[in-house]
């Protein structure tokens, strides 16, 4: 009996928007976020990430300044609420039907993002994923910080992290299928088994006859 993993991307993939940024509108609109222009800069920034040349670092040390002085729990039950009331509705109808079928199945399933594990996480969660792995950060005075903890799920490090977990695990998969839109994917999409590239950005879309990836045209109807 063949045992697949399915292993999807979260942002543009799984949902119709940008978790990260989602939060950052959020963040404002609760008025944790005053600073002026704050969401015009993380656009700038997500502009960079869809060309492949944000640095990572860079990103963090903006998007985590209104998070210095929150407890970590008060974090959580402010990102339950924007999954909740923002996020959940985003749920591309096509993946909500394959994370169905696949729990059906009993598949496994597991969500790797480059944004930071406690939104990613959540999101998993509350779409239907038991797994999920993010930019784990570290803490201090019981709140997160903008300091990386371990290898970062970006780019290449989306493999090296999948790799610690396949190995930490009891299980062994007879294929790995990823679906994502991003090009700072490539080196998952040409590490897996069958890539699936879902409304994949030009730079991507490229290697589809390259590679023979189908592409998913999810929302287009």
């Amino acid at each position: 009996m063949t045992h697949p993993l399915y292993i999807f991307d979260l942002d543009e993939t799984l949902i119709n928007g940008d978790c990260a940024m989602i939060w950052n509108e959020f963040l404002v609109d609760k008025g944790i976020v005053t600073t002026p222009d704050f969401l015009e800069e993380d656009k700038r920034l997500m502009t960079l990430y869809s060309r492949g040349l944000m640095d990572m670092e860079d990103y963090l040390i903006f998007a985590m300044s209104p998070l210095k002085n929150i407890p970590t729990n008060q974090v959580e039950i402010l990102i339950e609420e924007c999954v909740n009331e923002r996020i959940l509705p985003l749920l591309f109808p096509e993946a909500k039907i394959l994370i169905h079928q696949l729990k059906a199945d009993n598949v496994d399933m597991i969500v790797i993002s480059a944004s930071v594990s406690f939104l990613v996480k959540i999101v998993a969660k509350n779409i239907g994923i038991k797994h999920a792995i993010g930019i784990d950060l570290k803490e201090k005075n019981g709140c997160y910080t903008r300091h990386i903890l371990g290898v970062p799920s970006y780019r290449e490090g989306k493999v090296s992290r999948l790799t610690e977990w396949l190995n930490g695990g009891d299980k062994t998969y007879s294929a790995l299928h990823f679906y994502t839109d991003s090009i700072n994917d490539l080196p998952l999409c040409l590490y897996a088994d069958h890539t699936y590239l879902v409304n994949p950005c030009e730079q991507l879309a490229v290697y589809s006859k390259k590679k023979n990836w189908p592409i998913l045209a999810w929302g287009s109807q």
